[in-house]
């Protein structure tokens, strides 16, 4: 049973995640670049709490993931989740400092305020209200790296926890959802597809292989697999939309207008609603090279080629009939139900291990990635009461 809170308690948690959340928009956590930074902020102030941290840190060591847990040391219960890194600001025209928290007309602007530090930092500031004497169960804390570049971090931690035996019953990801209950997503799969040609001089075409030419046939390919992809929606999906969606995120090739293109690359991606529609998607395109674009490269340079580097291939949130996370957090919201989303998560990842999943968090996916990036402060308050009450449940 959902055990009501005060609002002046409720306040007070909500003043302090604000002004945890400024700490944590203050660390440039672009993907590209280190976490080290916030990770060892984050380990300090969890281990000043009470809780038991260890990090799992990248082939590099440029990147760590955080694992924390408070309570009893016992098997199952409940991990809050979410990334740490954050979309770069380049080439965006922000009105502020994009890692300076500014407060505005009841929002909190900065990169990575919605998506997802917001609810991060609400975690840490429920982690100072938890009498770890008091916890029937664990709750545990998982903070990763490179959410935004194929879910790694959540990849490896995983394979961590499932080595050491840390399979919670319950996960909540915290990605924005406006506070609603999400109970599956789409998977999001990424690839790069590399063309080398010949090159040559622009006025004799037909002695190179323009490496460009062949990325826009195998753009084409794809975009023409769209529309078998829409046929073959399951009749009874919740999607929105119903079918597997294929992007075109970047073209590149090429040195100069009068040089055939000798090298090219396309950035691609596809967010499956079922798992033959991965399997179709990729045979296709694998046929189509092997059969049509290579013997036509190699017809005048046997040394041209077509290599497709996965980047990443994050499963989809399945929705179950039976998930324990679901009626915790719609009884922790008072939801009356639960809904689909079509944007990718590390929720997945979770599912697999074992544990049910939900995804529930503050602000809204509309937010994430653009300039300007806010999360509305009554929004986090929602969160926080949620986390609230969550505490409330297992002591």
């Amino acid at each position: 049973m959902v055990v009501p809170l005060s609002s002046p308690r409720v306040t007070d948690i909500t003043q302090r995640a604000q002004s945890i959340l400024q700490h944590l928009i203050g660390f440039p956590t672009i993907s590209a670049d280190s976490n080290l930074a916030m990770i060892s902020w984050m380990a300090e102030h969890l281990e000043r709490q009470g809780a038991r941290v260890f990090l799992d840190h990248d082939d590099t060591g440029s990147k760590a993931n955080l694992f924390a847990t408070f309570g009893p040391d016992a098997r199952g219960g409940i991990l809050l989740s979410g990334h740490t890194d954050v979309v770069p600001v380049a080439d965006q025209d922000w009105a502020t400092d994009p890692f300076v928290l500014h407060e505005g007309d009841g929002r909190l602007y900065g990169r990575g305020t919605c998506d997802m530090k917001g609810f991060i930092a609400a975690t840490l500031a429920i982690a100072e209200t938890v009498d770890a004497d008091k916890l029937m169960r664990p709750l545990h804390f998982a903070f990763t790296y490179d959410e935004e570049t194929g879910c790694l971090g959540a990849q490896s931690l995983v394979g961590v926890m499932r080595d050491l035996g840390l399979v919670p019953d319950i996960t909540i990801i915290g990605e924005p959802t406006e506070m609603r209950v999400i109970e599956g997503h789409k998977g999001c799969c990424e690839y790069t597809a590399h063309f080398t040609g010949l090159e040559g001089h622009g006025s004799a075409p037909d002695l190179g292989v323009n490496a460009a030419e062949y990325a826009v046939r195998y753009v084409t390919r794809l975009m023409e697999l769209r529309q078998d992809l829409i046929a073959r929606a399951p009749a009874d999906s919740k999607f929105a939309p119903p079918w597997t969606t294929i992007n075109i995120g970047r073209i590149s090739g090429g040195v100069a207008h009068n040089v055939i293109a000798g090298k090219a690359e396309v950035e691609w991606e596809m967010r499956p609603v079922q798992n033959s529609d991965a399997d179709f998607v990729k045979s296709s395109m694998a046929r189509y090279c092997a059969d049509t674009l290579l013997p036509a490269m190699q017809a005048v340079s046997p040394d041209a080629s077509i290599t497709l580097t996965t980047v990443g291939e994050i499963a989809g949130l399945e929705p179950m009939a039976v998930n324990d996370a679901r009626e915790l957090v719609a009884e922790l919201t008072g939801a009356n139900g639960a809904d689909l989303v079509a944007f990718g998560t590390e929720a997945g990842l979770f599912q697999a291990l074992g544990s049910h999943v939900v995804v529930c968090g503050p602000g809204s996916i509309q937010q994430a990635h653009k300039p300007d990036e806010y999360l509305e402060i009554d929004q986090l308050d929602a969160c926080t009461t949620m986390l609230s009450r969550l505490v409330r449940y297992i002591s």
